[in-house]
């Protein structure tokens, strides 16, 4: 019960509750991943992302001044060195969600 009062603004006990915002889909909606080709080291691989997740890897590697392979490649690189290396779709999702609150304009 809680959490509907905290969701719909209410007070409880003469507090006020946080107001947190309704759960609606994505902008342009729910879509299931698209197959992109990328080159990484010298080397063509596809990778499967939603479209959310290819545009803000786009946006990441513009606000890096970075192609998106290159950007892609430096995750990769990355991703390697782990004790037990995720796949690379996964790790591209893991570094988004983790990096999702840079601010790009500085």
């Amino acid at each position: 019960m809680g959490g509907d009062v905290a969701r719909y603004g209410r007070t409880v006990a003469g507090r006020a509750a946080a107001i947190i915002a309704p759960i609606i889909a994505p902008p342009g909606g729910f879509a299931g991943p698209a197959k992109r080709s990328v080159t990484i080291a010298g080397h063509q691989t596809s990778i499967s992302l939603e479209p959310v997740f290819w545009a803000a890897l786009e946006t990441a590697a513009t606000a890096r001044a970075l192609p998106l392979n290159a950007l892609i490649a430096e995750i990769d690189a990355i991703r390697i060195k782990a004790e037990v290396p995720p796949n690379l779709a996964s790790a591209l999702r893991s570094w988004l969600f983790c990096h999702s609150g840079e601010n790009y304009s500085q």
